[in-house]
């Protein structure tokens, strides 16, 4: 079972799961995160580009933990 926290950087969760699931993506997208090709995701947590955006970052993990393990 896939196990996304908030002090991941995006580059580690796309690393971990993007090729088990692709879908990380369209969730980063419509939370309005552009995260694939920000320079910052190499060294920004989750929690920090979230709240960055205005975003619960909570509710991100917990939508992409749900999205992974689906």
């Amino acid at each position: 079972m896939a196990q996304v926290t908030k002090d991941m950087t995006f580059a580690e969760l796309l690393e971990q799961y993007y090729e088990k699931c692709p879908k990380i993506v369209d969730v980063l997208v419509e939370a309005g995160m552009g995260c694939i090709g920000c320079p910052h995701s190499q060294m920004e947590s989750i929690e920090m580009g979230a709240m960055g955006h205005g975003i619960d970052p909570d509710l991100l993990v917990e939508k992409l933990n749900t999205t992974i393990n689906a």
